[in-house]
């Protein structure tokens, strides 16, 4: 069962070790992205960053949308882990499961703007998020877990 799906360019880190996983009582983090599933170092140290008592899987998008809609992983509790829009949207788009999002933090590069704190989205961004609002997605701005959400729509 998908307990969240996240929108966070560092993937795992401190934030969504003590933070994310304990509040939402999840035991597996997946990390769905395609670089990291090929990049053994990048690998070692999301490892490193994991939270103890949870698992962490790191794979492919393709991977990750087969594992996830395989009903045998329905008994873990997932915390979903992509670091770009783009792939939020195409998780989103394999896995009927996921009905919400979560902006975490979003690094701002070239092209991109803020919009909130650790939140910056290009112009091609705010096409796929307007194309999952359409869709009837929740698209929710939070840093962790006791912050209020903010619909991204109110910050676009």
């Amino acid at each position: 069962m998908i307990k969240l799906t996240r929108i966070d360019d560092r993937l795992v880190h401190g934030q969504v070790a003590m933070t994310w996983t304990p509040a939402l009582g999840a035991d597996c983090l997946l990390v769905a992205n395609d670089k990291a599933a090929t990049d053994e170092f990048l690998k070692m140290t999301l490892g490193l960053a994991k939270p103890a008592a949870a698992k962490l899987l790191i794979k492919t998008l393709a991977d990750a949308i087969t594992f996830l809609n395989d009903p045998r992983g329905q008994s873990m509790k997932i915390l979903v882990l992509v670091n770009s829009v783009k792939d939020a949207a195409t998780l989103a788009a394999g896995v009927s499961e996921i009905k919400s999002i979560n902006f975490g933090g979003i690094r701002t590069k070239e092209g991109a703007r803020s919009i909130a704190k650790a939140l910056a989205v290009t112009d091609d961004d705010i096409a796929i998020i307007r194309d999952l609002l359409t869709k009837g997605i929740e698209l929710e701005v939070r840093q962790v877990p006791t912050d209020n959400r903010t619909p991204i729509e109110t910050l676009i």
